[in-house]
């Protein structure tokens, strides 16, 4: 028998991370959730046991007319480079366990680890239809034989209007090759494919949108004369300075992303990485033999590849035409090039402009000089490096972070508190960015892709990057991905975008804007906004508020 007394249990939002050696703070159980119709929210529930037990207990949910999933949060190793720059709202710099991994569990097996707090993260469904008003919500632990240890309640207030449609273009750059190496299958085995519909698939129904596809291996996180796994989608055959194209495969890639629920097409870097100064690796049979056609040997504007894209990009756009994605493929030149690069960068993509009339280009890249001269029509900033681009009132204007924006600015690094991660869905609204890009779905890879890592042990790319930056999502059994803390909070983050949209279509941009700033001495921005979760959790009930107050005028 467990005395009751020996048990503690506290409902907290999403945003909290909760950590075994700490008690977490017993705040928001009392605070209704709100969401509006086909909306996942999240909420969790931290519990320990002091006595000197190791057992089991029964984990129940009460939620009438509400989805429900639940999933235990399980501590994962993670560190931070001292190179990085930090400021004083990181939780900790110290290496230690972080709370990241969402994994299936029975209920019925709750496991009570003496001494260390745990928790247990729920999500919460508003179905479509629901009718408005007050769900309430209970959470229940027992002890095998059925004694009640701990109970709390709490209650999700529905909102009578649908969740609309993202309108934000999302990319998380997807490594197929890293899953391969993961699983050990061959690429292009039915199995293979089989795994990347998998993990598509989760992307998508988590606010992804937009899918990197590999019409050659992306030039992407590569040592200088190395190489990363063959995943090149387009087969290519070379005779006499000739090439004839196979699109077999990648129409198979656009049916999947079709039948997952992908809205946008990435195509590959078509040059090298930081300058656009070398061919990506490009295979294919030349004599009858499969070779590498084009590589780091290869200058990107030489005329033998330069040649090569003559022939092959006419036919690939005439494909992508035909499949209905001319107006939703994006095309990159080279991610992160510096202003040092800019002669080369601008050389590389003066030789492909005239074959890509009609269809975007976009790249990371920080330095305003690459838009202000017109070597970019479609800017992706860092989000330490925007401001020059909001002043400037750059149209369709993107942003990204990955490892480098570290300090005072939006990320999603273990180290970081949830807010920081979640306050990007107010900051894309409120400056109307077009398009969100981050470098790493599941790049479970070192630096520059030199030899593979387990991810469940190494978060860091092996000592190089932030915990939390190379992926956020883990390979699970059977081919299928698990999720992450960090993964349901950025979800959060696009539908409090959202709402906002909702909100302005009902009530004007001026007084959805209105919201964000009131009260606040300093307006919100990239990398000013309030240093709690309080700010978001009651900025987005304001925002449902003002929605449900519209609506009921309506009708």
């Amino acid at each position: 028998m467990i005395p009751k007394n020996d048990f503690e249990l506290r409902l907290l939002s999403s945003l909290a991370k909760v950590f075994p050696g700490k008690a977490p703070p017993a705040r928001h159980e009392k605070e209704w959730l709100s969401a509006l119709r086909g909306e996942t929210v999240s909420f969790q529930m931290a519990y320990r046991i002091n006595g000197p037990f190791r057992s089991w207990a029964k984990l129940t949910t009460d939620a009438p007319g509400l989805q429900i999933t639940m999933r235990r949060v399980r501590y994962i190793q993670g560190s931070i480079p001292s190179s990085y720059r930090t400021d004083d709202g990181y939780l900790t710099t110290a290496p230690g366990l972080f709370p990241d991994l969402l994994e299936p569990f029975d209920p019925g097996r709750l496991p009570l680890i003496p001494g260390s707090w745990q928790s247990i993260w729920i999500d919460i469904v508003a179905p479509p239809g629901a009718k408005a008003g007050g769900y309430p919500i209970t959470v229940r632990v027992e002890t095998p034989d059925g004694v009640t240890l701990g109970s709390a309640g709490t209650t999700l207030e529905v909102i009578a209007a649908e969740l609309p449609a993202q309108s934000i273009a999302h990319t998380e750059w997807f490594h197929s090759d890293c899953l391969a190496a993961y699983y050990g299958v061959d690429v292009f085995s039915e199995r293979y494919w089989e795994i990347v519909e998998h993990f598509v698939s989760y992307a998508v129904r988590h606010g992804i949108n937009m899918l990197l596809t590999p019409i050659h291996t992306p030039p992407l996180d590569t040592e200088v004369g190395g190489e990363r796994l063959t995943v090149q989608l387009i087969d290519v055959s070379a005779e006499n300075g000739r090439y004839t194209f196979g699109f077999d495969k990648l129409a198979r890639w656009v049916e999947m992303c079709g039948k997952a629920g992908v809205e946008c097409l990435e195509i590959a870097h078509l040059f090298s990485q930081w300058g656009a100064r070398y061919a990506p690796k490009v295979m294919g049979t030349r004599n009858g033999v499969y070779t590498r056609l084009f590589g780091w040997e290869d200058e990107a504007t030489g005329p033998a590849y330069t040649g090569y894209l003559k022939q092959m990009l006419p036919e690939l756009t005439a494909k992508l035409t035909e499949w209905g994605y001319a107006d939703k493929t994006f095309f990159h030149i080279s991610d992160e090039p510096d202003l040092a690069h800019f002669d080369q960068y601008a050389a590389a993509r003066a030789s492909v402009k005239p074959l890509l009339e009609g269809f975007k280009i976009i790249d990371a890249l920080s330095d305003y000089e690459f838009y202000k001269r017109g070597a970019v029509p479609i800017p992706v900033p860092a989000v330490d490096h925007i401001e020059p681009f909001i002043e400037g009132g750059v149209p369709e204007l993107w942003c990204y972070y990955c490892c480098g924006q570290s300090y005072m600015v939006p990320n999603r690094f273990f180290m970081l508190p949830s807010f920081r991660n979640r306050i990007l869905g107010t900051l894309l609204f409120k400056y109307n960015i077009a398009g969100f890009l981050q470098w790493g779905y599941n790049f479970y890879s070192c630096v520059h892709s030199v030899y593979p890592i387990n991810p469940f042990g190494v978060t860091d790319a092996d000592g190089t990057f932030p915990s939390g930056d190379a992926f956020i999502v883990y390979p699970g059994p059977d081919g299928y991905p698990l999720g992450s803390l960090r993964l349901m909070v950025m979800n959060e983050a696009l539908n409090d975008l959202r709402a906002f949209r909702l909100l302005e279509s009902l009530a004007g941009r001026d007084f959805a804007l209105a919201i964000i700033d009131g009260g606040l001495s300093k307006p919100v921005g990239f990398s000013c906004f309030p240093q709690n979760e309080e700010y978001l959790l009651s900025l987005r009930r304001r925002v449902n508020a003002e929605i449900a107050a519209r609506i009921s005028a309506l009708t």
